[in-house]
């Protein structure tokens, strides 16, 4: 047999076969090669710290004459919050290197290795050169913007103009918006776009500082979404919603409106709840995963060991079951985090289309079965047709993986802008010249793409 020495040097022990490496994703388990790692970070360059001969920080008394590592930062990033620039230092991410060192985007990996960490307070000397991660010039987020930065994490022009287009009320008091799904609620470095960096750049309309979320909504949901525009009235509001009573006054008028406050939110289920209406009153409990990264929200045991909080949501049936699903509205009295999603995933047994977290099984074993319904007037069964088109495939309930099918709807709170003056003076009776204005105000909100599309495949048999 004759055999190269390639051949030979390929199957010796100088150079084994290379291993195979098996990655499980989603239950399946696949051979290949290991997944790539962590890309380079982009790192962005100071100018060189000058020579004795100039002032590196002109306009500025120096005591000492010696100018440190964080001082120089500043310097530089003014706008920023020092917060910031001290946690970068903080976290070993700052590097120094000399003018020799050149880093690019390409070659950022090796480059790295060739820079040297440097502490807040080594005092700078001269050529040193500076390398910090674009994460702190990202941190902060203007309130107006004239021109947007190229490369950077900011809103840009159009998503601010999205944003006030989707303002359905505005007064002196409080924003009311149709938030879309797919944006989260709050952002940090690496999470940009949510709401309140796109609040406080978009929606301040000359106020020294933007809007305060006063309740939440998950990132997949979607529906009216409340905002604060000053400080009195993102207090009272945000007691109003987490509790009645504490935002109560001595004013009959205010008190009768803060009863009457009331959300609505639409939802597509998987099945139908035995009972048409109702209410559910489900403690709930958290339970920490993955070593605390991550965290499921479930019903409390009935036995109370383990800390819980009170729950309760009235919800009733708006039609028949189609396709294998059925549209509830859902009235939480309550506001805990993700309450209607486990209510209705555990409580009733009827999990919400798109909700993998709460109801993954359920979601598997309704694709896969005949969904085979009967016309609700005359009792014939018939299967809904697929329509053509790629309408369908926009998260609604006949694509392959649809979105969640969770809306906050409708809205009724108290008029705060009748009973709290500009400068934060409160009105028993409200204010005169709001004397024909509403005690309550109303707000109704449109359905997405996705769940307009699922209700106009199901709506022909609604009743």
């Amino acid at each position: 047999m004759i055999c190269t020495r390639a051949t030979a040097r390929w199957f010796s022990r100088l150079a084994p076969p290379r291993a195979a490496v098996i990655r499980v994703e989603n239950n399946i388990a696949r051979l290949g090669h290991p997944k790539a790692g962590p890309k380079p970070r982009q790192l962005l360059s100071l100018p060189l710290f000058p020579s004795s001969g100039v002032d590196p920080l002109p306009g500025r008394n120096r005591g000492s004459g010696k100018v440190t590592a964080i001082s120089w930062v500043k310097h530089y990033f003014a706008e920023v919050d020092p917060a910031v620039i001290q946690s970068h230092f903080y976290k070993g991410l700052v590097h120094v290197g000399s003018s020799e060192d050149e880093v690019s985007p390409v070659n950022d990996c090796q480059k790295l290795h060739s820079l040297k960490k440097i502490k807040h307070n080594d005092v700078m000397e001269v050529g040193m050169k500076i390398y910090m991660p674009v994460s702190v010039a990202e941190s902060r987020i203007p309130k107006r913007y004239d021109t947007i930065p190229t490369e950077s994490l900011y809103p840009n022009a159009d998503e601010i103009q999205y944003l006030q287009r989707l303002v359905i009320h505005k007064d002196s008091a409080i924003i009311v918006l149709n938030k879309p799904p797919k944006v989260p609620m709050k952002g940090n470095l690496p999470v940009h776009n949510s709401m309140d960096v796109l609040a406080a750049a978009a929606l301040s309309y000359g106020n020294e500082e933007g809007p305060k979320l006063v309740h939440k909504l998950d990132r997949d949901i979607s529906g009216l979404l409340l905002m604060g525009r000053t400080k009195d009235s993102f207090s009272r509001l945000n007691w109003l919603f987490s509790n009645i009573g504490f935002a109560q006054t001595s004013s009959q008028t205010w008190n009768s409106a803060c009863e009457a406050t009331v959300q609505r939110y639409w939802a597509l289920v998987i099945g139908s709840p035995k009972e048409k209406q109702g209410i559910i009153s489900a403690p709930l409990s958290k339970v920490l995963l993955n070593d605390g990264k991550a965290e499921r929200v479930i019903l409390a045991h009935p036995s109370g060991v383990d800390a819980s909080q009170e729950a309760v949501t009235e919800y009733r049936v708006l039609g028949p079951t189609i396709n294998g699903c059925s549209w509830l509205e859902l009235r939480p009295l309550t506001g805990r985090k993700h309450q209607l999603r486990v209510h209705c995933a555990e409580a009733l047994g009827t999990p919400i289309v798109g909700d993998y977290k709460y109801g993954w099984i359920v979601h598997q074993r309704w694709k896969n079965m005949d969904r085979v319904d009967y016309e609700p007037f005359s009792g014939t069964p018939y299967k809904l047709r697929r329509p053509e088109g790629l309408e369908v495939q926009k998260g609604s309930v006949l694509s392959k993986v649809p979105l969640l099918h969770l809306h906050c709807r409708e809205m009724v709170i108290p008029n705060i802008a009748k009973f709290l003056g500009n400068s934060g003076e409160w009105h028993e009776h409200g204010q005169k010249w709001a004397s024909h204005k509403p005690d309550l105000l109303r707000f109704v909100a449109r359905m997405p793409s996705h769940m307009k599309i699922s209700w106009n495949l199901m709506s022909s048999f609604l009743v």
